[in-house]
């Protein structure tokens, strides 16, 4: 009688540790019979899906699941019924509320002490954060084979235009290397900012870095984050600008100079404006002076006076004089910066 009695309390010990495990456990744990009738509920399945053990004990699985999937819980119980366990998978149920949860769902033979079996375990663990990074994963993908593409639709414009107005082979080499790496320096203030934007100012500053002079080169206007599409064209327009300015223009002679100022203005509609203007100044004697006509037709007038603006829906001028240099760009404003989410104050852009 004592060893019985030993044995039972050691058998009562051990189911009263089996049930706190799986109460404590972090998915939901579920009995059900062979009819699918529950039978047990935890309570991570009561945080899972908002029923009380009350509630979900004895009533049938179908209330978890969504009714195109009742199918699911026929094969489950046949092959349960068949000796079989059936391996983790992913799919939906349902909440008390209603809403859907993405779970994978492990679901194993319940056998009495005559090894007969009599029901199943159901363990079942939410997956919708591991879903949604999925789901995120897939959607940055697809953009970055998007990205990739314009990326390559723009090298081969930038190829087939440069070796146009190449006189040899090593000027091709140089021109195209150099707009390559301007390109690269777009695409490194975008990667810092994980494709959030960057700011205007920067944009400039990175581009016009290799020509030097900053001190000749002056920047007036608002704070602003420009969105991908802006950064990648305004930084192509800039480069040419600074490649120009360096050979022909303000930043070719010693007393040169280069104002880069822009806006935002409301038009008489209410539609809100970007406005750029690139005016430099140079001493008519320095440099090589005014670029030749080949050099006026290049890429680089491409860039400036129909890639830059189509790709941003705006419009632009471009305008030489001896010693005098302009181009102005306007844009929508929506074309051109990040919207700020959460505006309160009735603009939904920064700046």
């Amino acid at each position: 009688m004592t060893i019985s009695g030993g044995r039972f309390r050691q058998n009562a010990g051990a189911n009263a540790r089996l049930a706190a495990i799986v109460d404590s456990s972090f998915d939901a744990i579920i009995g059900k019979d062979l009819n699918s009738v529950i039978t047990d509920w935890n309570r991570a399945a009561e945080r899972m899906f908002g029923y009380s053990q009350e509630e979900a004990i004895g009533q049938s699985m179908l209330l978890l699941i969504p009714e195109h999937l009742h199918d699911e819980e026929a094969d489950i119980i046949g092959r349960i019924r068949g000796g079989e366990g059936v391996a983790s998978f992913d799919t939906m149920r349902k909440r008390k509320d209603g809403s859907p949860i993405a779970v994978s769902v492990t679901v194993s033979p319940i056998r009495d002490p005559s090894g007969n079996i009599v029901g199943a375990s159901t363990i079942a663990r939410d997956i919708t954060a591991a879903k949604e990074s999925e789901r995120r994963i897939r959607l940055l993908m697809r953009e970055v084979n998007h990205r990739v593409k314009n990326q390559f639709a723009v090298i081969l414009s930038m190829v087939r235009e440069t070796n146009k107005h190449s006189a040899s082979p090593g000027e091709f080499e140089e021109m195209i290397r150099a707009r390559i790496m301007a390109l690269s320096r777009s695409h490194d203030l975008l990667v810092t900012s994980e494709w959030a934007g960057a700011s205007l100012f920067d944009l400039i500053q990175e581009h016009l870095k290799p020509f030097g002079h900053e001190e000749r080169i002056s920047l007036s206007g608002p704070l602003l984050t420009l969105q991908s599409n802006a950064v990648q064209n305004l930084g192509m327009a800039f480069h040419e600008l600074g490649t120009n300015s360096s050979k022909y223009g303000a930043l070719a002679g010693e007393r040169g100079h280069v104002e880069i100022t822009w806006t935002v203005e409301t038009g008489p509609e209410a539609q809100r404006r970007f406005h750029l203007v690139w005016q430099e100044t140079s001493n008519t004697d320095a440099g090589n002076g005014e670029p030749n006509e080949a050099a006026r037709k290049g890429f680089g007038t491409v860039v400036l006076q129909r890639v830059a603006p189509q790709a941003l829906g705006g419009s632009s001028s471009l305008e030489r004089s001896p010693g005098q240099m302009k181009w102005s760009l306007t844009a929508p404003i929506e074309a051109i910066v990040v919207p700020q989410l959460g505006a309160e104050n009735g603009s939904d852009f920064n700046g």
